[in-house]
């Protein structure tokens, strides 16, 4: 029986793993759940085994996307040094990150569908916005109305800028289009940090 529920459990974090990925590749609307049952070596009829509807599986595969989107900047930032407000803003505004979305964070690739999209979906990344939103927050060393103003606009503005940066693409916009929101960022948390002293 407890092998029944292992393999059943992994069979899930391969269904989630791959629509994490293809939500990321193809947006919300590029998941079939035939094809990606397929992917998996799966069968279409067990997909009902794992999650209740399609919509549960968007859910699910959106808050995949999102952690895992999440431990790869942590682990990227971490790598690099202690967690401060310019290594989050150079590990997120980079190349790298811009040029491979279907392994980076969901949020830019993935907001203007989730914000059409059902309450549950919004739900989601709502809430890790406000964790993305904390830990820049942390990053600045302090709590408070103006520290949650700087950590909305910065990310506001990340995101904007990794999109932006997307659209433009092979153009050499696309890569000031990065270093100038870096460079904005950075000038406004040093402005943050004067008033603290």
């Amino acid at each position: 029986m407890g092998h029944s529920k292992a393999e059943k459990a992994q069979s899930r974090e391969r269904i989630l793993s791959a629509a994490a990925t293809k939500i990321r590749e193809s947006g919300l609307d590029g998941i079939s759940v035939g094809e990606l049952m397929k992917s998996v070596n799966l069968t279409h009829g067990g997909f009902y085994g794992h999650f209740e509807s399609r919509a549960h599986l968007i859910a699910a595969a959106l808050e995949q996307a999102l952690a895992d989107g999440e431990k790869a900047s942590a682990a990227h930032v971490a790598k690099n040094g202690s967690i401060t407000v310019k290594s989050i803003v150079n590990s997120y505004l980079s190349p790298a990150h811009r040029d491979h979305p279907s392994s980076g964070c969901a949020i830019p690739t993935l907001a203007g569908e989730v914000g059409r999209a059902d309450p549950e979906v919004r739900a989601v990344m709502a809430q890790q916005l406000v964790k993305s939103f904390d830990a820049m927050g942390e990053a600045l060393g302090e709590t408070g109305q103006d520290t949650e103003q700087f950590a909305v606009s910065a990310w506001s503005m990340m995101v904007g800028a990794m999109m932006i940066s997307r659209i433009l693409a092979d153009d050499p916009l696309a890569d000031r289009v990065l270093a100038l929101t870096r460079k904005s960022i950075l000038e406004l948390a040093a402005l943050h940090d004067g008033r603290k002293n």
